[in-house]
């Protein structure tokens, strides 16, 4: 396999126009994602699924994507393969078998087999699509790995407003989403390497070991565990929250529709929260924002509950707050693990990073539910506060640790 050629350094026009249009096929792709959650409310109303099914639809995804990161990051794939051509057959594939579910009947098993491989996919999408962002850092790696993080987070708040709008058929919604993605396939092959792109590695399984052998490497990736522990249990349940909150509230009528609403703007503040996030931490130092971003958000998630039923407005507000603060650190851990790994391993580094870090919102998204029966959404999300407050403490072991000054050029 050729390697891909370098670009010239001082080629600044040709470096945005790449990232931006890496951040548009992103968007593209990981729509397929994001479907599911789109669709659900009709093919319950529709087809009478059980919260056993619906639950499988969504979770099937999630699980999907641990077993293709997992796969990727023991044979190393991200880091043998052309990323680009990587990313495509990853898009076609996911595309495919999102669109087959339009064939088959959504009570079934084949529905959450074939959102599986949507998963398994996202695997050659999120993760790859970093590293390709990465070979054209210039002492700007968080805010190029924020923009990816910005725009995901854009697609994650989506359904929230397609469901707040209503009246889109849930074929139309699969359709759209898989041709979006294969357009997504096409339009990668536009997209040109920058200089960092390091050179393909040989297959050792062990090289995956890496992510904690290495004391710096470990402390990056339990800073993210710890965010990852918020992160996905907040989005995955912060509109119902909202949704019971608002309805104990006189004129509560109208609550689903607000409450979808503001879950948009909630998940949609990370967007905002992710770019600002990147040019904090490049200036002015990797650990001081992820250290900063999740001791805020972890603060939001204790004191959340207690406004429980309260005034909607210092509801959404404080939730508003959160939302900005929960997805301002993400992207600086896979950008602190790319900045601290061997640039032939960067994609390896990345992907086992969010395999374990996806594995672990599996537990706590259905950990929110029992909490919330058993001592009410007052006290359901400070049990997330759990996981932010120990990353601080594994960031600050890091701004200490000698391979810090590898971070944001210097600035820790």
């Amino acid at each position: 396999m050729a390697e891909p050629s370098a670009e010239p350094e001082a080629d600044l026009s040709g470096k945005w126009a790449s990232v931006t249009l890496l951040a548009v096929c992103e968007v593209l792709a990981m729509a397929l994602w994001f479907s599911a959650s789109a669709v659900l409310p009709a093919l319950r109303l529709e087809y009478g699924l059980s919260d056993l099914q619906a639950s499988l639809i969504s979770s099937s995804v999630s699980a999907g994507f641990v077993a293709g990161t997992l796969t990727s990051a023991v044979l190393g794939l991200a880091d043998r393969f052309d990323p680009r051509r990587f990313f495509m057959v990853s898009a076609l594939i996911a595309a495919a078998a999102n669109l087959s579910i339009l064939w088959v009947d959504p009570a079934s098993r084949a529905v959450p087999v074939l959102r599986f491989v949507v998963g398994a996919c996202m695997a050659g999408v999120y993760p790859v699509g970093m590293k390709m962002a990465s070979t054209w850092a210039r002492a700007d790696m968080g805010l190029l790995v924020g923009l990816l993080v910005g725009a995901l987070t854009l697609g994650s708040a989506s359904p929230h407003l397609i469901g707040a709008l209503g009246g889109i058929d849930w074929r139309f919604t699969l359709a759209a989403s898989s041709g979006l993605a294969a357009l997504s396939a096409v339009l990668i092959l536009l997209f040109r390497l920058g200089p960092n792109l390091g050179r393909p590695s040989s297959f050792r399984p062990s090289f995956a070991l890496e992510a904690w052998r290495k004391k710096s490497l470990r402390l990056a990736n339990l800073g993210y565990f710890g965010h990852m522990w918020e992160l996905y249990a907040m989005w995955a349940w912060i509109g119902l929250f909202l949704n019971a909150s608002f309805t104990l509230r006189p004129g509560g009528g109208r609550a689903a529709f607000y409450a979808k609403l503001i879950t948009f703007a909630v998940i949609g503040m990370g967007a905002i929260g992710s770019l600002l996030g990147g040019l904090f931490a490049d200036r002015l130092g990797r650990t001081t924002l992820t250290m900063g971003a999740m001791a805020l958000s972890g603060a939001c998630a204790l004191v959340v509950g207690f406004l429980f039923g309260g005034n909607p407005w210092l509801v959404a507000a404080l939730c508003l707050v959160w939302g900005l603060a929960v997805v301002a650190d993400s992207a600086q851990f896979s950008a602190s693990v790319m900045e601290l790994s061997d640039p032939a391993l960067v994609g390896t580094m990345v992907t086992v990073q969010t395999c374990a870090g996806f594995l672990l919102t599996m537990f706590t998204i259905h950990m929110i539910p029992p909490l919330t029966e058993a001592l009410g959404w007052e006290y359901a999300f400070a049990f997330l506060a759990a996981g932010p407050f120990l990353g601080v403490l594994a960031m600050a072991r890091l701004r200490g640790h000698p391979d810090a000054v590898k971070l944001a050029s210097g600035n820790r």
